[in-house]
């Protein structure tokens, strides 16, 4: 039976879309194509992304391009000592005018959130954010919202500066999707990003790169097309196979051993999600074992804890996650 030709033209329109905002973005940040896509990923399937990085290559500028070409709202929140729940979620506000409470809300009720230095906030904070990463609503004295879909909250942090921090705790950490890792750039890649940031600051340059190419509505349909990609029993097999590994079940061996704390279930889930999105985003229908060992890193190195004798010897839990791909057979 053929398929719908409105349906299928809507969805080859849906596809081009997304494949014109990954080529603009990939020309307009230098050396961070793998974060796009991250960032792609995540928004097709309702995860989210922990970003660490020193300062100064691009974390915010991406996240607000991404926003920008996607037409959707963004806040960014600076994350301080002093930042309470309420500045994030919202709160009541009494009107006088009327004699009753009004909810006035937070930064959370928007599309992408930026949380920029997330292991500056508090606790409390750091919580406020665990309802809405995680079930997409917000709770305040008693009310539930619901938050914008499509939502995403990309946090970042410094992986060096560590005075005046909260380390987040574990169930903070399992709510991220993807954990991404951005390095200094190189030599040719630095001479590029100078190049650009010079053109675009030349006053009488006419450029039309923030230009919405998409809006909220063509992430909820592509969000429906990822669904749709063929997981087959051979890769989801390889998937738990893949997780099972950090806990030392089957081809874990040493590696697993330096593992205090292995990958949860979510991890599993997590993987096959966003290999399904991977694959769409290739232009397949299928999911290849080579999507889940292409994110797998990304995924798996943020919920596992090394013991004190990996951690001493300077092995870091991104290692061992490739160590467990070598080791883990694929079919």
């Amino acid at each position: 039976m053929n398929a719908d030709p409105d349906r299928q033209a809507e969805q080859e329109s849906t596809f081009a879309s997304l494949q014109l905002l990954r080529t603009t973005l990939a020309d307009q940040l230098v050396g961070l194509e793998s974060l796009i896509d991250r960032l792609l990923v995540a928004l097709l399937t309702g995860g989210h992304l922990l970003i660490e990085g020193p300062p100064g290559v691009a974390k915010t500028r991406t996240i607000n391009r991404f926003a920008q070409l996607l037409d959707v709202s963004f806040v960014r929140v600076q994350a301080t000592p002093d930042l309470l729940p309420a500045d994030i979620t919202g709160t009541d506000i009494f009107q006088q005018q009327t004699g009753e409470f009004r909810f006035n809300a937070g930064p959370l009720f928007n599309h992408i959130v930026l949380v920029d230095e997330v292991n500056r906030a508090p606790p409390k904070v750091q919580s406020a954010l665990l309802e809405a990463m995680g079930e997409h609503q917000i709770t305040t004295n008693g009310v539930t919202r619901k938050l914008q879909e499509p939502f995403l909250v990309a946090a970042t942090q410094n992986p060096i500066e560590h005075e005046g921090t909260y380390p987040l705790p574990e169930a903070q950490l399992d709510r991220f999707m993807f954990f991404v890792n951005i390095e200094l750039p190189g030599i040719e890649q630095e001479r590029r990003i100078l190049d650009q940031v010079l053109r675009e600051a030349d006053p009488l340059r006419e450029s039309h790169d923030t230009a919405a190419i998409g809006d909220g509505e063509l992430v909820l349909r592509a969000r429906e097309a990822v669904t749709q990609v063929f997981l087959s029993e051979a890769v989801r097999d390889y998937i738990v196979r893949l997780v099972g590994a950090t806990r030392g079940i089957g081809a874990g061996g040493r590696s697993a051993a330096m593992i205090a704390q292995a990958a949860s279930p979510r991890a599993s889930i997590n993987l096959a999600i966003a290999s399904r999105a991977t694959a769409w985003l290739d232009g397949r229908e299928f999911v290849t074992p080579d999507d889940v060992a292409c994110l797998a890193p990304d995924i798996l190195c943020g919920r596992i804890a090394l013991d004190y004798r990996a951690r001493a010897a300077g092995t870091t839990p991104r290692q061992v996650v490739h160590d467990l791909l070598q080791s883990t057979p694929r079919v």
